[in-house]
Order: C-alpha cells, then structure tokens, then sequence
C-alpha cells in the first residue's frame, strides 16, 4: 500500500474507532490504541513500514509538554523542587533498582536486567499529563506530584539513552566521561533556552503580535516549539524538555493563552498519531500465544510502581490518599520505554521474545490507564482508610462553618464568587464557599473566608456545606456542562433549595433551566441590560422606567436580548447552529400564504418560533397583539434556532 492510502486507512479508522468511543463515554487514547491494533502490521497490515511514523508522532509529545510547561513558571517549578527531588528522582531510582533484581532473579543477564529495569521505572507522560488536562485534576495534590515524578522521568531518559548502547557486548568506552559531557551539555542547552525564553521570546511575540496576523501568530508558535525541541535534541537531550522549556518560559507571558489556543489543534492531531503508532506495536499472537505471562508481568509492575510512588510521596510529607492517587496514576509503562526497548533490541541487549511481552505488556497498562487515572482518587481514600470526603478541610474551618442554617453556598470562588460573598456580607448573611482552587482555598481561608477545598460535584462536599439547610445555592464558576452536573446534584440531595446560575451567555440557558436551575443569569446579556440601562438614562429617559423595563426583562427570562442577526463573522458551526437562536426577518409579499392571516391562526409557538416584533408602515410593534391580521408588505421578526426559522418562513409562504 503506498504512503497516501496508508495514512488514508489510519485517518479513516481513527475517525471511526473515535466517533464509537466517544459515543459510548469511552477515552479517545483507547481508540487510538486500538485503531493502532488494527492498522498495524500484526492487524490489517494496512499500514506498514514505507512511512517512519514515530517522528511525526514524537511531535505530539513534543507538542504536548510546550502546552504543560505553559501551565508553569520558574518560579513554581522551583517551589515544586522538592517533589521532584524527594519523589521523582527517588521514584526513578529505586523502581530501578528493584526492577533490576527481579530481572536477574528470573535469569536474565546484567545488561538485560539493567534494561528492563528502566523501561519500567518510566511512566506515560503523554496519557497522564492529557488525562490530568482533560479532567482537571492537574490543580489537586495527586495531579502535581505527578507532574513532580514525570518531569524528572523525562530528564532521566538522557542517560538511560547513553548508557544502555555502553552495555552492549563489545563496546569501548567510559561511561563516566559520556555522562558527564552529557551533563555538561544539559546546564549549557538549559541556559540558552532560559536566556532566550526571558529577553528575546517575549520581544519577538510582541513584534508578531503587532502584526495583527492569525497566520504569522500560529507560524512563530510553531517555530519556537520545533526549534527549542530541536536545540535539546541536538545537544543529545529530550525534544520534549526542550519544549517544555520554551512552553515555560513563555508561561508568565500575556500571550499564554492564544498560545496554548494555537497549538491545542497541531498537539491533539499529532497525540492521536502517537496513541495510533503505540497500538501499532502491539503483537496479538503474541497475547494470544502468551496472555497469562504478559497480564501476570503487567500486574507485578504496577503494583510494585504503586508502592514505591505511594511510600516516597508519604515520606515527603504528602498524605497518604494523595500517594496511593499519584502512584495509580504513574504505574503504566511509558513512550519514553518504548524508546528504549527499541534501542536495546537495535544492540542486542534485549532478546525480540522479552521485547515483544515488554511491548504487550505496556500497551495493556497504557490502554487501561485512563480507568484507572478516573477511579485513582476513589481507591487511594479507599485504601487510606478514609471518608468518601476528607474531613481535614472541615476541621481547619471556623465554627461557623460547622452550624450553619439559612445560609447560601457559593460553587465557585473565582472573582465573581468572591464578589457575591462581600455583598453577602456586608448584609449579614452566611455563606460557605466551595472551591476546587488548592492555591486560591488556602488564601482564603488565611483570609477567615469559609471556604472548603473540592468539587462542587461531590455529594460529601453538599452535605458538608450543610445543603439541606441552604436558602440558596450560586453556582458561579461559568462553565456550563459542570454547572449542569452540580445542579443534578443539589436537586438530587435538596430537591427544594433554589439555584442561581451564571452562565457567560445563553447558548446553554434551555439546558440549565431543564437541569432544574430556577435562575439563570447568562453575563453578556446582563451585560447588555447594564449598557442599555446607561444609555437610556443618558438619553434622558426617567430612572423609574428604565427599572421597570429592566426587571420587564429579566421577568421574561431575557426574551428580547436572545436572538440576534447574525454576522460574518457569526459562529454557524453544527454546534452553534443546535443551540443559539438568531432574529431573522420575513417579508410577506402579496402571495404568501400568511396574508390575511391571525398571527394566532398560524400557530408558530408549535414550530417553536416565536415573533419578536412586526413592521409595518414603517413603524415596528413589539409583541404584537395575536389577533393582528397579516397584511402585504408586512414584515415579520423571527426568532428561534436556524433550521426552525427556515422552515417557518416556508411555512409562511407556500403554507407548509
């Protein structure tokens, strides 16, 4: 099969395999592996080996850690030292070594041993890092220790690649003197990329940025990230911690934002080919032949890599629910171990028969890892012999937490949280905030706020907040999808408290309100509400009216301020088309059906449209009256979803 039709077949496959997965609420790393099941050499065959797919894939993770090390500083890297020293490096080490021995024990060579022992030490930067993100986990405790544990993972593979090709038979040289000029050439490489992230990244991002070119902007990201991961690799280092690098120095940039927006795009597509190249590598004779060996080999790694990662985060201070949590997180093999296997079997250090059930072994731990990443949480407060929810965080609030009645709970402490609590305040009125915000919860409980750390989704976190005895419950954090989890949630627990929602515009307003909000306040139309209550009171309009037409407004559920025309630039995606209504005019002509019509005969609330206003003579009635005969010339204002609004102005002119 030629390079086209090979890439065709595993586009082709991985769009199928996705769409499934996802249907069914299943990760998309699973249907990467396994559309690399099937396209690879030991499936379909439809992809073979005319195309070295593993540099293009290498990007993805090259991508990936640019985006992680957006997310850090200089400055937080440096406060997370001693995770990266006390766990990270000790994790490494001792996995190793322990690794090593049961190698040797089941009689393999030194060198083999050696081998298999750092293969499995290492963890999966490109899932856990993605899963993190995509759950966002990456905030809790578990989620920082690991990143602590896979960026030390990740400057460990440097002298791992040195030193595994010096233990092949036959080979001169001093492995003491690579490893130092490695080391030598990692402190000077890191310089440069520190020096250049600080005075020249920042004045090259503002020059592109005057520009005012979308195309220059994504280019120069592009650049950067090649170029930093091509430095690194150049000197004998990680592409990845070359990235990482770039990605961090840029993070306290004003330009973070649209960077990571940038190169989301290029990182998944690139991701989803690495997940694909994985699964290609997976032999299933090989499991068939062997299934007890490799399940057997893949537990033994696991668990052992549990206890390590478990025992060291305890030893560092953390608690122990957090290390149970991070070392399920961190027990599968990594890509970075593929790697290896693929250099040892190159110098014949590992035989193809171990190759082939370490790769068996690892892409299993791969593929079940994003289960077990969603249940880690779960099983470390399991095992740590704790409540479904810590009960640490109620301990340290002041006793007024603890007794509170006829309160509000605010989810979400962000800025607008926050701001809803002052004005509680200052009317004497208790509250209790909730907040999955570690950094942002400790400062304000320092501040005396009553505030507890978690999930506003968690049934323990509601009753700690004394649900059953709230007046009100704010969501106020804006995201509309967890919004209609939490408020599943309170209704499930307290079907009669009433919840107020902020939403950022009303796209979602129907699904909250479906959900069982009995308030939803969408920012951009209360916005507009505020900028029409100044113009019109600088227009001299009394201040009395303009009140009534604003809780008019809100009385109605903001009616009038949902539709709009839309513009050029108006997203008409499938998505937006499914849930934004837009205002669109119909001119009756003397022909149309409509005419000589009631308003009411035409019964449009069935077709779920609804008229705004009516033009006519030059003069536009609001709501008109629904006994209004239609006339000639007349023009009608619709409003409803797109598809609705074409279909009801057929229906007003050919009457059906």
């Amino acid at each position: 099969m030629t390079g086209h039709l090979e890439i065709l077949a595993i586009l082709a496959c991985a769009v199928a395999i996705v769409f499934i997965f996802r249907k069914l609420n299943l990760p998309a790393i699973l249907a990467y592996l396994i559309a690399g099941v099937l396209v690879g050499e030991h499936g379909l065959a439809l992809a073979q080996e005319s195309i070295d797919y593993d540099h293009f894939a290498e990007l993805g993770i090259v991508f990936l850690l640019f985006t992680l090390g957006l997310e850090f500083s200089l400055p937080k890297l440096m406060a997370m030292r001693h995770l990266v020293v006390a766990v990270g490096s000790l994790q490494v080490g001792i996995s190793l070594v322990v690794f090593t021995i049961l190698a040797l024990v089941f009689g393999q060579s030194f060198a083999s041993a050696f081998v298999i022992g750092a293969i499995l030490a290492l963890s999966s930067t490109a899932i856990v890092i993605r899963q993190l993100s995509e759950t966002g986990a990456m905030k809790r405790k578990s989620g920082q220790i690991s990143v602590a544990v896979l960026l030390f993972q990740d400057v460990a593979v440097v002298p791992l690649l040195i030193v595994i090709p010096m233990l092949a038979p036959g080979t001169e040289g001093s492995m003491f003197v690579a490893l130092s000029l490695a080391l030598i050439k990692g402190v000077f490489v890191v310089g440069i990329l520190l020096l250049t992230g600080k005075w020249v990244l920042p004045k090259l991002f503002d020059l592109v940025a005057r520009v005012r070119t979308d195309e220059l902007f994504v280019l120069t990201t592009l650049l950067v990230t090649l170029m930093a991961a091509a430095l690194t690799q150049w000197f004998g280092l990680s592409m990845a911690l070359g990235a990482f690098l770039a990605g961090m120095m840029l993070g306290e940039s004003e330009y973070k934002h649209q960077l990571e927006a940038d190169i989301r795009p290029y990182r998944d597509i690139l991701l989803g080919l690495f997940f694909v190249t994985i699964g290609m590598k997976l032999d299933l004779s090989l499991l068939l032949a062997s299934p007890l060996t490799i399940i057997l080999t893949m537990v033994a790694f696991m668990l052992i890599k549990v206890m390590v990662i478990k025992q060291l985060a305890v030893r560092a201070g953390e608690a122990s629910k957090d290390g149970w949590a991070t070392g399920f997180m961190l027990s599968q093999m990594g890509e970075f171990g593929f790697v290896l296997v693929a250099l040892a079997t190159q110098v014949e250090i590992l035989s193809i028969e171990v190759a082939s059930m370490l790769l068996g072994a690892g892409v299993i731990s791969m593929a079940i890892t994003p289960y077990i990443m969603n249940h880690a949480r779960k099983w470390g407060r399991w095992l740590a012999n704790e409540e479904p929810m810590d009960t640490s965080d109620l301990e340290s609030l002041p006793e007024s937490t603890k007794t509170l009645s006829n309160h509000v709970i605010i989810c979400g402490f962000g800025r607008i949280g926050q701001t809803v609590s002052r004005f509680l305040k200052q009317e004497d009125i208790d509250f209790v905030a909730i907040d999955i915000d570690p950094l942002r919860t400790r400062k304000a409980r320092e501040a005396g706020e009553n505030v507890l750390f978690g999930s506003s989704r968690q049934a323990e976190l509601l009753h700690a907040a004394h649900l059953q005895y709230a007046k009100l419950v704010v969501i106020a954090f804006g995201e509309d999808k967890q919004s209609a989890e939490v408020i599943q949630k309170v209704r499930s627990l307290a079907p009669k408290v009433p919840i107020l929602v902020r939403t950022r515009n009303d796209d979602q307003l129907e699904m909250l309100q479906n959900a069982g909000a009995n308030e939803v306040v969408p920012e951009s139309l209360e916005g507009a509400l505020m900028l029409v209550s100044q113009v019109l009171s600088l227009s001299g309009v009394p201040f009395s009216r303009i009140v009534r037409r604003v809780q008019k407004e809100r009385k109605n559920h903001y009616n009038h301020l949902h539709g709009f025309f839309q513009g050029e630039h108006t997203d008409m995606s499938p998505e937006a088309i499914d849930r934004i209504e837009f205002a669109h005019a119909v001119l009756l002509t003397s022909d149309c059906y409509a005419v000589g019509q009631t308003i009411e005969s035409l019964d449009l609330a069935s077709r779920r449209v609804n008229v705004i206003a009516l033009k006519r003579d030059e003069q536009e009635i609001e709501e008109p009256d629904a006994n209004t005969i239609l006339k000639p010339e007349d023009t009608l204002i619709l409003r409803g979803k797109p598809r609705r609004v074409e279909r009801t102005e057929r229906y007003l002119q050919e009457g059906n």
